[in-house]
């Protein structure tokens, strides 16, 4: 009885110390976090209670009455998932003269505290949040200064190379950001061209460029779930619009193990062989369907805090007739469509080419967006199926119940759904 009385004792120590532990490491962490990021991270509220730059304590400190003036600049978020079209959506943004738009800009401070990893850890996680809402809300205005805290190698003098995909942007590729662009780009602006002769990036002049510009736009398919923004909706300095990009889940997993065959190995070699190797990762999928499903649960719910700020956009409807759907989605932003939008629209949406970037915009729309359904093995289909079932059915997407069904693609999987 005695000795038992001991064990306990120490596995209640042994207990205690771990849990101990563990806090100190966590703390460790945030606390060596803090150090190691300049700049606007060390304003933000999870780093000092009190900041001028964070979002959350100027939101909280603000004055605000149901007679705030909404401003006339409308803030666009592109907000999406890896491989569900985005970059060609992000595309009607980018090719409007009055919009300011930026590719991924949290990308930077994913790499900045994540390293390039998952951030496991719910602290971390945490923090990401708190600093995408506030980099978020200082590029909606304008102040891309506040970039130069996450962008590795540092920017020196408001100078940087580093800006990630930067020739994606259209204002960053003309002037006066980039003093060698052409003035009048009557098409997409080509990447290539722009990387090599909008090299460096002057953030002074982008924020100028930024300011000069009636709208700002920002894609993203860094955050997870619509909830994550609810601070930024209801900051009434914003008049923040969310249009809510989606695909068929299937398509998502067919079109990531083409971009990345290196983190879809067990997938890829599945693919090939009908057989499931025991080392794939199935989260790499389920957990896309879940954040999707949630996000658009709660857009269709329409909230208070999303009245008027939130369209579904189903990425296989906007490939099918994009003029019309680019029309409606202008008319969500309470905006006139450009006829430069239009423009593109006509010219890269009946690309017939077979070789192409993963990144390319160009394409033929209205086959592309069900030829997945050639490449994917039906093994892995009838699994995804059953995983993500409820995120299918809620957006309108067909099951398949065999190969050839899955292959006949004269028979779109698409059902007509009306969601806004």
């Amino acid at each position: 009885m005695e000795g038992q009385q001991k064990t306990m004792k120490c596995s209640w120590k042994l207990l205690l110390l771990l849990v101990c532990i563990c806090l100190a490491v966590q703390y460790t962490a945030i606390c060596y976090i803090h150090d190691i990021l300049p700049g606007p991270y060390q304003d933000s509220r999870l780093c000092k209670q009190s900041s001028s730059h964070s979002l959350e304590s100027s939101y909280n400190s603000s004055v605000y009455s149901k007679n705030t003036t909404v401003p006339a600049r409308k803030h666009i978020l592109l907000f999406s998932q890896t491989r569900s079209g985005s970059s060609f959506t992000g595309q009607l943004f980018n090719q409007h003269p009055d919009i300011f738009y930026m590719y991924e800009p949290l990308y930077h401070t994913h790499q900045a505290i994540c390293n390039n990893s998952k951030c496991l850890w719910k602290a971390l996680d945490r923090i990401v949040q708190v600093v995408d809402r506030d980099l978020l809300f200082n590029l909606y205005t304008c102040d891309l200064h506040f970039l130069e805290g996450y962008i590795q190698p540092e920017p020196k003098f408001h100078l940087t190379a580093s800006l990630f995909r930067q020739s994606a942007s259209h204002a960053l590729c003309s002037p006066p950001v980039c003093q060698n662009g052409k003035k009048e780009m009557k098409v997409e602006p080509n990447e290539s061209w722009c990387y090599k002769n909008c090299r460096i990036l002057n953030l002074t002049l982008a924020s100028m460029a930024c300011q000069s510009r009636s709208h700002v736009s920002i894609k993203t398919v860094r955050i997870p779930q619509i909830s994550q923004l609810r601070l930024l909706t209801e900051d009434p300095r914003l008049d923040l619009r969310i249009v809510h990009l989606v695909r068929d889940p299937r398509a998502i997993l067919a079109s990531r193990l083409t971009a990345f065959p290196f983190q879809f190995i067990a997938w890829k070699i599945w693919n090939a062989t009908d057989r499931q190797p025991a080392s794939v990762d199935l989260t790499q999928i389920t957990k896309t369907c879940q954040d999707m499903e949630d996000s658009v649960n709660i857009g269709l719910e329409k909230p208070a805090w999303l009245n008027g700020r939130y369209l579904l956009v189903r990425y296989e409807d906007l490939a099918l007739n994009p003029e019309a759907k680019a029309k409606e989605i202008y008319r969500f932003l309470d905006l006139d469509i450009n006829n430069k939008v239009l423009e593109w629209i006509s010219q890269n949406t009946n690309d017939t080419s077979k070789i192409k970037s993963v990144y390319s915009t160009k394409r033929d729309s209205k086959n592309a967006s069900e030829r997945w359904r050639l490449n994917l093995g039906f093994d892995i289909v009838k699994t995804v199926q059953k995983l993500c079932n409820n995120t299918l059915n809620l957006l309108g997407y067909k099951i398949v119940q065999s190969q050839v069904e899955l292959r006949n693609i004269s028979n779109s999987l698409v059902e007509p759904k009306t969601f806004n």
